[in-house]
């Protein structure tokens, strides 16, 4: 997990894929953490990917860093707790002018069932599961 996290933090941007009935959806994100374990991305309630992840919680993100691109399939799971809401605003303090850890907006996943797999044109992939 932590060469994953490692590689999506570096990168800066990812790209979060999502589907809306049969129509894929990608968007750029920027928030990853690791808390209690399990890596965690962060979005607003209002917001269309939060509601297609409630309807469907299978995604994928992709990312490119030196050479190197990862592709993240996984299940985003919802953690309503104001804990982990709250760590993710303390490591990306920039969001606290829009986001509060006890707000109705503020929505923080894990992933679980996580497949990852970094890939390059000069060696073989690395597949991480976890």
């Amino acid at each position: 997990m932590n060469e994953v996290y490692e590689f999506l933090k570096e990168a800066g941007t990812y790209y979060l894929a999502t589907v809306e009935g049969d129509q894929p959806r990608v968007r750029p994100f920027g928030t990853i953490s690791i808390f209690e374990g399990k890596l965690y991305i962060q979005t607003g309630k209002s917001k269309d990917c939060s509601k297609q992840m409630a309807a469907n919680p299978k995604i994928e993100i992709c990312a490119f860093k030196g050479g190197e691109w990862i592709r993240v399939q996984a299940i985003a799971v919802d953690d309503d707790r104001v804990e982990a809401k709250q760590d993710m605003l303390d490591k990306y303090p920039s969001l606290k002018g829009r986001y509060s850890a006890t707000d109705s907006n503020t929505q923080v996943l894990y992933l679980k069932d996580v497949v990852a797999t970094i890939s390059s044109f000069t060696s073989e992939p690395k597949v991480y599961k976890f």
